[in-house]
């Protein structure tokens, strides 16, 4: 086994072990309650982004930041942030998820929106985290493609060009071309169909607003069934890719895997429906900074765990004992390599 690859400690209850039943079951779950406070913030390019802080907040200036970035089409309401964001608030941690563009409880200004490369916009916001919060140490985490993101964005700066002790992605889509293949087969289409549907229903607001830089009708927009098909047809023209091949391959972070500098944790279930099987075969041997945890079931951004009798979020119990080990013991870039007990 490398000394970078870990099998995870997640165990799914006796009767939920499919990977249809743990992605979808969060849903069924009741959310935990959650107090959010909105702030827009102004980026460069003359759009916005809205992030959700988690109340109550802590009230010391040094308290510890946690920054999430959500999935495809995810927000503050998505279960895995609900449970995520509680649970580094009660920890006494800054919580804050960053909406992508659109993403929010308002449209975004511009044509474009985001995509699973776009790294700008969190690289700006933790930017503004590190002036507002100089002496805080800053963890950020990713799911699934905000978990791609973030991974491409670590991979870009380096080891020191974040105000970050660690990041963490979870579910992530790191080779986006076999991902939407795998999207397109079996009952995964379901998702593929979902999730299509609440993209070209903005697309479709924003064409009815007006003109789009691209040339497509709403009844060419109606007609894409595929990730392929629609990423080729919107998101690679809205955001300079040439097509989606260009775009997959340009924005995948998988092939960033070994240019990684900072601690980093990566979970993963190798059940995984949006992705194939054998992803991480594929990909370059993670950076001795990584550490890389696969369970054998879970999943995509389910890992629902029974804990005394009661069904909870394997993920949220993972991350907070992540935290609370960075916060604790870990130095800004310190190596993940030597494990939980290292």
């Amino acid at each position: 086994m490398s000394r970078t690859l870990f099998c995870a400690d997640f165990c799914a209850p006796r009767g939920l072990g499919n990977r249809h039943v743990q992605t979808l079951l969060p849903r069924f779950l009741r959310l935990p309650s959650l107090e959010r406070e909105t702030e827009i913030i102004n980026l460069p390019d003359g759009d916005f982004v809205e992030l959700a802080w988690a109340l109550p907040a802590p009230t010391r200036a040094d308290a510890p930041v946690f920054v999430l970035f959500h999935g495809l089409e995810g927000s503050f309401d998505s279960p895995y942030a609900r449970e995520l964001m509680r649970a580094a608030s009660e920890m006494g941690w800054r919580a804050v998820l960053m909406h992508f563009r659109g993403c929010g409880q308002a449209p975004n200004r511009l044509a474009r929106a985001y995509h699973s490369g776009d790294t700008a916009d969190a690289y700006w916001v933790i930017g503004q985290l590190a002036l507002r919060y100089p002496r805080a140490i800053k963890v950020a985490a990713g799911v699934s493609l905000g978990g791609n993101m973030l991974l491409k964005l670590v991979a870009e700066q380096g080891g020191d060009g974040l105000d970050l002790a660690g990041a963490i992605a979870i579910s992530a889509p790191l080779d986006l071309a076999a991902s939407a293949d795998a999207l397109n087969r079996g009952f995964s289409r379901v998702y593929q169909r979902h999730l299509l549907h609440a993209l070209k229903r903005k697309v479709t607001t924003k064409l009815l607003a007006g003109p789009l830089p691209i040339t497509l009708s709403a009844r060419q927009l109606a007609g894409l069934e595929t990730f392929w098909a629609y990423d080729n047809a919107v998101t690679a023209p809205l955001h300079g890719f040439q097509s989606a091949s260009d775009y997959y391959r340009r924005a995948s972070a998988g092939r960033l895997l070994d240019d990684i500098e900072l601690p980093t944790l990566i979970l993963h279930a190798a059940d995984d429906p949006f992705m194939p099987a054998d992803l991480f075969s594929r990909l370059p041997a993670p950076a001795d900074a990584v550490r890389l945890e696969i369970a054998r079931q879970g999943g995509h951004v389910g890992f629902v765990e029974s804990r005394q009798g009661r069904l909870g979020s394997w993920l949220a119990r993972r991350v907070a004992w992540q935290l609370e080990c960075w916060a604790a013991h870990l130095a800004p870039h310190r190596s993940l390599a030597a494990g939980p007990d290292g």
